[in-house]
């Protein structure tokens, strides 16, 4: 038995942090957020972030504290700022490893490493590549202790393409992308 008053509530999430318009403040990317807002809902935006509304949330506080806040504010987002920076250069200082492995006669692996950084998920990229290719792809660990997607067959060249032209659909340009060969020692008769 459904009410008859009863209606569903539509809720505006942003398009940057995932939170309310309300709540961006509180997510660190509140430019970013302001800038997505203004374009995309430009109304919800007057409302929020106009000089009236502003006015109204802070006219119960002193000067001394309206200025605390600002600065409060000014300091997150300058934060926010250099964290971004930072996690910029780390992307772009990394590189991805595409290496062949030799197994067995003439058997050979490729190993994929390096993708956790992007922000890719290793284990949907492994699937894709098994469908993508027709053949076994696992997701393990490294010796460093990172994910590592192997992929049975000697398909490098595809696998590097297909890497390079993601990271460039996710606007990560200037990665490289490193082949390199790993042969076993071969065993001594004695």
């Amino acid at each position: 038995m459904a009410e008859e008053g009863i209606k569903a509530v539509s809720v505006l999430y942003c398009g940057v942090c995932t939170f309310p318009p309300e709540y961006c403040e509180f997510g660190g990317t509140l430019a970013k957020c302001k800038e997505w807002l203004e374009d995309a809902h430009p109304d919800v935006y007057s409302r929020i972030y106009s000089e009236d509304s502003l006015a109204k949330t802070t006219e119960g506080l002193s000067l001394e504290a309206k200025e605390k806040v600002e600065r409060e504010i000014q300091k997150l987002q300058a934060k926010e700022a250099t964290k971004a920076e930072k996690e910029l250069k780390k992307k772009l200082a990394s590189k991805v490893i595409v290496k062949r492995v030799e197994r067995s006669k003439r058997k050979h692996v490729i190993a994929v490493s390096g993708l956790e950084v992007f922000g890719i998920d290793p284990k949907k990229l492994a699937k894709t590549f098994a469908s993508k290719f027709a053949t076994g792809a696992s997701v393990t660990k490294n010796v460093e202790g990172k994910d590592e997607i192997i992929i049975q067959g000697d398909v490098g060249d595809e696998v590097e393409d297909y890497v390079t032209s993601l990271l460039e659909e996710k606007g990560l340009d200037g990665i490289k992308v490193e082949r390199t060969e790993d042969k076993p020692k071969k065993k001594t008769q004695q």
